[in-house]
């Protein structure tokens, strides 16, 4: 018998997420990414690469009525986790979880999808084990998922008006959207996000498509006037979520 309290649960409004097993706890980043990624009114088919938890699917069946919610993850802990999560959700009808590469799945997979989202590893050199073993950083490492895979996977799978979103440290910006323009994919909406007024900017959300926007609406995002003293954009965009916004 599991014992229960090595079960580490995060309760959002709608929803649990069980994040015991995942190398990837839930964060901020996700939980910002699932609120900002716009959401069309056509919309029939969503997939999140690099499940983890679930996280970023659950937030959209939360926020969407697409009747398909895929996932893929390779780590199997994760997909244990994330398989769990889907099934104890409100919409676990809606929900489903393959485990596999993304590259095995893009490969696989002849469908189409109307929205791709994804909180892809950061890291393009394996981080040194002398100085960090921590779990959640080997998942940032970049080794089963690159850019170019990813975005690959991306051009294959997207539909033709459909949109991708993801989040990236802003030092990546201009590399990804880059390469990203190599698959003919284009941003047309990035948030920059600070964590204080202060503070440089340390994420970037962005919104691709296939089609080649004139100009790019780019905002900013302020998440902390101090330390847990929440400005008002940052609450009302994840109010939706949290339990105490």
């Amino acid at each position: 018998m599991k014992n229960l309290k090595s079960i580490k649960v995060f309760r959002f409004k709608e929803f649990e997420v069980s994040h015991s097993k995942s190398a990837m706890k839930i964060g901020t980043d996700a939980v910002l990414l699932g609120a900002w990624t716009p959401i069309e009114d056509n919309l029939n088919s969503i997939l999140d690469v690099g499940a983890g938890t679930g996280i970023l699917a659950l937030q959209m069946a939360q926020r969407s009525a697409a009747e398909t919610i895929d996932a893929v993850e390779l780590d199997p802990d994760a997909f244990e986790e994330c398989v769990t999560n889907f099934e104890h959700s409100p919409w676990s009808d809606r929900l489903f979880c393959y485990h596999a590469s993304f590259q095995e799945f893009y490969t696989e997979v002849e469908e189409t999808y109307d929205l791709i989202i994804s909180n892809p590893p950061y890291f393009t050199e394996e981080p040194d084990s002398k100085t960090t073993s921590k779990a959640r950083e080997k998942a940032r490492f970049q080794e089963h998922l690159s850019f170019k895979d990813l975005l690959e996977g991306v051009s294959i799978l997207l539909s033709r008006h459909g949109s991708f979103s993801v989040i990236l440290p802003v030092s990546e910006q201009e590399k990804f959207i880059s390469m990203a323009n190599a698959y003919q994919l284009y941003p047309s909406n990035i948030l920059n996000v600070k964590g204080q007024p202060t503070s440089p900017v340390k994420r970037t959300l962005i919104k691709f498509s296939r089609n080649k926007k004139n100009t790019i609406l780019t905002e900013e995002l302020i998440i902390e006037h101090s330390r847990h003293e929440y400005t008002q954009d940052y609450k009302d965009l994840v109010k939706d979520f949290y339990l105490k916004m």
